[in-house]
């Protein structure tokens, strides 16, 4: 059964675009273009353009009373969009949950703080933790619930586990570390439980991961060249309580972009450390 750990880790720069910055407040958002070929298909006859993929998440926290936390999340895409983020495809234009599936799985680290008001913020620590990206190439991974089999960890520093059998044939994508992200949980919003017990809009996160093709993934992502080197996550947060382990689960969408000249230094230092833990790894073996 394939490992949930990433086989191929970069470190990526802590001096990223943020997704809670905007480069003016009038200009519009304009989401980067990548094209896609699903499998199986050509790019001339089975091809298409888009700028974001949405989905849903499951996440395992576990908040420690140091004020540090732990987080394992697997997230189950959707949807495909295009025109800056505004034309949703149909799963019969590109084949996502009818043909062919993709998830991913993302841990990682940080550390959180709650205001005298009940507003909690958290902020992830750079270059921890691993994402990876699969293709569910033959969609029998997922069942038609949009609903992957697995099981999820005790707490949040554990990983996901498939059921034996079901993704054997999986395809990694593409792997990467968190890079930066901050979320903020606020219960006294009139969009929370608080105020209506529907309601389930308690706040939002974001963050950034390095985003590096394996070779799976550049057959399918197989525009631009060289593709993008991060990957910026929205997402939307219920409900809970910041304290022990909690499950949370929401929305969530992912956008990619490359870093700001500012942090190519950084990235640079990332990518010594890269090449510092594969010569150790090389070494054990």
């Amino acid at each position: 059964m394939k490992a949930l750990l990433s086989k191929k880790m970069i470190a990526g720069a802590a001096a990223a675009l943020s997704l809670f910055a905007t480069a003016g407040a009038q200009a519009a958002t304009v989401l980067p273009d990548f094209v896609v070929v699903p499998p199986g298909g050509t790019r001339a006859d089975d091809g298409f353009t888009a700028d974001k993929i949405t989905g849903n998440y499951t996440e395992v926290a576990t908040f420690n009373p140091d004020g540090t936390f732990n987080v394992s999340l697997l997230w189950v895409a959707g949807q495909f969009v295009a025109n800056d983020g505004n034309t949703p495809y149909q799963g019969a234009d590109t084949g996502l949950g009818a043909r062919y599936g993709m998830y991913a799985t993302y841990q990682a680290s940080g550390r959180f703080s709650t205001s005298a008001a009940g507003v909690t913020t958290f902020r992830f620590t750079p270059g921890t933790g691993s994402f990876q990206l699969f293709l569910d190439q033959n969609n029998d991974s997922i069942s038609r619930f949009n609903t992957i089999y697995y099981t999820p960890p005790a707490t949040g520093a554990g990983t996901f586990q498939f059921q034996p059998g079901r993704v054997d044939d999986d395809l990694l994508l593409a792997s990467g570390q968190a890079v930066r992200g901050v979320g903020t949980l606020d219960p006294s919003l009139e969009t929370c439980g608080n105020s209506d017990p529907s309601a389930i809009n308690c706040g939002s996160f974001g963050s950034t991961t390095s985003f590096s093709l394996e070779a799976a993934g550049l057959n399918f992502f197989v525009d631009p060249r060289p593709f993008y080197n991060l990957s910026f996550q929205a997402g939307q947060l219920n409900n809970f309580t910041p304290t022990g382990t909690q499950t949370i689960n929401g929305s969530l969408d992912v956008v990619f972009g490359v870093p700001e000249p500012t942090s190519l230094g950084l990235l640079g230092l990332g990518l010594l450390g890269l090449s510092a833990a594969a010569k150790r790894r090389k070494q054990a073996k």
